[in-house]
């Protein structure tokens, strides 16, 4: 059984070292020659792999560009958990978030539009935890953390929530992205304070 496992562990680490080579060259290509200039098959020869092999993991650019986000926000979720656990549970949590989430945005403003289009056009989440974002459950986090101590509403789950909050955070983005918001810094900042206090005017 131990070598069966071992076995298993050894292929699935081969298999993730593969996606990693196949999205890093991809992403030097986009940043040598742009990335609508790359073609797949430009990847494939890069990579030294055959076209098939390629399409077999990745059936398009875009999902070449979900795997190296995904990978550096999962990189990222521990320097990101001290900055914002710097700040008070809460809103000013979910804030300091979306100011980090706004400065790597602007960062990688070329590549977002086919990625969030991407993301959006997916008719399910993929059952391959390496594909998703991480963000539903960062937001669950922080969301609960409020909860616990009072600052957010406690009739619904943390998991519900952060699901409506990430399409919020990508409506954001596309709207800056196609040129709807002029600064996604302020777009961030105006969406979560409609989600923190809904549209109801209250007396």
């Amino acid at each position: 059984m131990n070598d069966i496992s071992t076995e298993l562990g050894r292929r699935e680490r081969k298999r993730l070292q593969q996606l990693d080579h196949l999205a890093d060259t991809a992403w030097t290509l986009f940043e040598a020659e742009g990335y609508e200039a790359v073609t797949m098959e430009r990847i494939a020869a890069e990579a030294d792999v055959a076209k098939a092999t390629l399409y077999k993991h990745f059936p398009v650019k875009e999902a070449l560009l979900r795997h190296r986000f995904h990978r550096e926000l999962r990189d990222s979720v521990s320097q990101m958990g001290a900055v914002m656990a710097a700040e008070p549970v809460g809103a000013a949590r979910l804030a300091k978030f979306f100011a980090l989430s706004a400065a790597w945005s602007e960062a990688h403003r070329a590549y977002l539009l086919p990625y969030v289009q991407y993301r959006l056009a997916e008719r399910r989440c993929p059952d391959d935890e390496a594909q998703r974002s991480g963000l539903e459950r960062i937001f669950t986090a922080l969301i609960a953390e409020g909860q616990a101590a009072g600052q957010f509403r406690a009739d619904m789950g943390a998991p519900a929530l952060a699901v409506y909050l990430e399409f919020l955070y990508l409506a954001a983005l596309l709207r800056w992205l196609t040129g709807q918001a002029p600064a996604l810094q302020a777009e961030f900042d105006t969406m979560l304070m409609l989600f923190l206090g809904g549209l109801e005017v209250r007396a």
